[in-house]
């Protein structure tokens, strides 16, 4: 077992840390080793001067090209939004006088229609109103006449009164002729 244990050491010595066995540390890693830099540093540029042609020649062009059909995109979308928002506030003004007008024109036909209903009104207060008129004035003829019928026949009722009263006092019928002067009198 010490052998073993001598055997594993040894080997330990032989290894990295991760179990790797490990052969010699002679030699410099390769991308540091200074014999190599010339060809790593000729591959360098090769590949710098080929990464360099085609991002300059396929994809810069490209990306340019997209960059700038987005760009005329954004300026077209933006002059179209700009044409659009004009066309809207013209449409708004359009409708709002559109509406002023409407409205105008309502308040105008309501005027008119006001103005013609008063004057129908009038008109129909005023025709009623000689018809009034006319019938007061036919009534108060009626009264007029139907007073003077009821006056003269309040003589002759006044008349017969006053000759049944001095005939009930007196025992004998009063002149006609006396006693409507003496009531033409008192009246």
């Amino acid at each position: 077992m010490a052998q073993e244990r001598a055997e594993h050491e040894s080997a330990d010595q032989h290894t990295t840390s991760t179990g790797v066995p490990h052969e010699g540390q002679g030699e410099p890693f390769p991308p540091f080793d200074s014999s190599n830099f010339a060809p790593l540093l000729i591959w360098l540029a090769i590949s710098f001067l080929l990464l360099y042609a085609l991002m300059s020649k396929l994809v810069l062009p490209r990306i340019g090209g997209i960059l700038h059909t987005r760009n005329e995109k954004l300026r077209s979308d933006m002059h179209e939004a700009t044409a659009l928002h004009a066309q809207a506030k013209e449409a708004a003004a359009l409708q709002e006088k559109t509406i002023a007008d409407a409205k105008a024109k309502a308040i105008a036909l309501a005027q008119e229609n006001q103005a013609k209903l008063r004057a129908e009104s009038d008109a129909k207060q005023h025709a009623v109103e000689a018809e009034l008129a006319a019938k007061l004035t036919a009534a108060e003829a009626r009264i007029t006449e139907t007073k003077a019928a009821a006056m003269s026949n309040v003589t002759a009722i006044a008349q017969e009164a006053a000759s049944a009263i001095v005939q009930q006092f007196t025992g004998k019928a009063p002149d006609a002729k006396k006693l409507t002067a003496a009531l033409k009198a008192k009246a």
